[in-house]
């Protein structure tokens, strides 16, 4: 059991680098929900970031994301930064050996989450790239209704993430110098899914897209093959209307599925209230020493970078412009 100046640990204290709105939307409700305490919260400008954490009842305000991730008063880090720091400050972070949860997609390109993933082995730190639908009761009855057979082989996942993005000229995903782009913005949610039903790595990638002047795709569409002739057919974008619908297809039938609620041909609990508390509780619980850590980015993440990767070429290709 861990152990804080020589007593349990009861509420895990959570520092969260950066002010991102994903982090006051999501993550620190859940940290709520789980029992955790929104410890610290780490930005460069000192008025606004005292602002955001009185705002968002986060403990205190700390100036440096190296001095959140050096505090002793911090047990566990969530890294909400725009993708193309999330190499740099989670490997600062892994190297204090504290449970690190970045947000996706774990870094901006292949060969930086390589790196990433290199570091986390070589100091044995706890690391989750916060895909957080795998910890969801949801998708163990989904796994269980396939298992059974309910739709026989599941031969074909056909998944969509969309949403209408406002304000694109302030929308740090709109920036290609900080690795923006639907694919890795929200694309990265249909390659984990299918990843994660199909237990298994692609074999092939194809896709297209539609970029703007700035070279960052507003919409890309394509296609991963899986062995034995399985497939992933995936939309995304930020010019649609909020869709995050996905159907299984089979061979004796189908299932509907749309993020947050019950697969359509089951019954049963409704979700956590918050989308994160799965996943934060089950971080706390190994910082507390209380569960052995499973779903860590080391045996999760590489496949679903080489898979981006692999679509981004091929979308850039089609298009004729340079791969990023």
């Amino acid at each position: 059991m861990d152990e804080r100046g020589g007593g349990k640990v009861t509420a895990v204290r959570w520092g969260v680098i950066g002010t991102a709105g994903i982090a006051r939307k999501n993550f620190l409700p859940a940290v709520r929900e789980a029992g955790g305490e929104a410890a610290a919260v780490a930005g460069r400008d000192a008025d606004r970031t005292s602002r955001w954490a009185r705002d968002n009842a986060v403990g205190r305000a700390v100036v440096g994301y190296q001095q959140l991730i050096d505090d002793p008063g911090v047990d566990a880090l969530y890294i909400p930064l725009p993708n193309a720091l999330h190499a740099e400050w989670t490997i600062r972070a892994l190297r204090t050996r504290k449970p690190v949860l970045c947000e996706k997609p774990l870094t901006g390109s292949l060969a930086e989450t390589e790196q990433v993933l290199a570091v986390a082995r070589e100091t044995g730190t706890p690391l989750w790239e916060a895909f957080v639908f795998p910890f969801h009761d949801q998708m163990r009855r989904l796994r269980e209704l396939l298992a059974d057979g309910v739709i026989g082989d599941l031969r074909e996942i056909q998944s969509n993430f969309h949403f209408v993005m406002a304000r694109r000229d302030t929308n740090i995903r709109m920036s290609a110098e900080l690795a923006g782009g639907a694919l890795l913005d929200v694309g990265c949610y249909p390659v984990r899914l299918a990843r994660y039903l199909f237990a298994a790595e692609h074999t092939s990638a194809w896709a297209a897209a539609d970029y703007d002047p700035g070279g960052v795709d507003m919409s890309t569409w394509g296609c991963l093959g899986f062995p034995g002739g399985r497939r992933l057919l995936l939309s995304c974008g930020f010019n649609r209307a909020q869709d995050t619908f996905s159907r299984l297809l089979g061979t004796a039938g189908q299932i509907n599925h749309v993020e947050g609620r019950e697969p359509a041909v089951h019954p049963g609990a409704g979700p956590n209230k918050e989308s994160f508390t799965p996943a934060v509780r089950h971080i706390q619980a190994v910082v507390k020493g209380e569960e052995e850590p499973r779903l860590l980015a080391v045996d999760t993440s590489l496949g679903s970078a080489q898979a981006l990767d692999d679509l981004a070429r091929s979308a850039a290709a089609q298009a004729g412009v340079p791969a990023s």
